[in-house]
């Protein structure tokens, strides 16, 4: 009985030519979630950066309390987009919840010294002036918070990355936060300048709301911190 042996199957140099070329083309999925991560903050950090400086140099003309706590919410905001941005760059969860709790920690001091603020306002009252300027910070600051908020959203729902998500509700509310500031304008127009240190403690109310609600935010996450 004669035995026919299987002839030998020839490498396909071709398919794993195909499949090598192929896979030095991929990007690791936390690569492209860094990328995305950084993107994200540093467009935000520009958005927030210009607003602040615009806002700021309003106010060294009005001296106005209601624009001082805008002023201090959107500087706040940009700098926590320095470790934020490390963050992501380093591929680190670890790292992203860290720089979420930096983020909380500038919101509470951000409250402290609203509030200090407008208490030596009522004790020492002094109305604001440049109404009409002063009013229009307030809608420059709700735009480039609005745009911030929707840019960190997104991307933090995205990336499944809580800081950029307890940031985005951050941008987000204080988008309204900063219409306080035109109303504080009208107020003064209107002749009750004691608008302007009120407005001031109550945005300590909702910075306050807005570090609890972030604080939240990033302790649910902490079970999955992974790095």
């Amino acid at each position: 009985m004669i035995r026919v042996m299987p002839k030998e199957s020839k490498p396909n140099h071709h398919a794993h030519s195909h499949v090598h070329e192929h896979t030095h083309g991929l990007v690791p999925e936390s690569v492209k979630r860094s990328r995305a991560g950084v993107k994200a903050v540093v467009v935000t950090w520009a958005i927030l950066a210009v607003t602040s400086a615009a806002q700021a140099l309003v106010f060294a003309f009005s001296g106005s309390l209601a624009l001082l706590a805008d002023l201090i919410h959107n500087g706040g905001d940009a700098l926590t987009a320095i470790p934020l941005g490390i963050a992501f760059a380093l591929h680190s969860r670890r790292a992203e919840r860290l720089s979420g709790l930096a983020v909380v920690a500038v919101i509470f001091i951000s409250a402290c010294v609203v509030a200090y603020e407008a208490v030596l306002r009522l004790v020492h009252p002094a109305a604001p002036g440049h109404l009409l300027i002063l009013a229009l910070a307030g809608v420059i600051g709700f735009v480039g918070n609005w745009a911030a908020s929707l840019i960190r959203s997104k991307a933090g729902s995205k990336l499944d990355s809580p800081a950029l998500a307890a940031d985005g509700a951050h941008a987000r509310i204080d988008a309204f936060v900063s219409l306080a500031v035109v109303a504080s304008a009208i107020a003064v127009a209107m002749g009750a300048p004691i608008i302007d240190p009120l407005i001031g403690l109550g945005m300590t109310v909702v910075i306050l709301k807005i570090t609890r609600d972030s604080w939240r935010t990033v302790h649910a996450h902490h079970g999955h911190e992974e790095d």
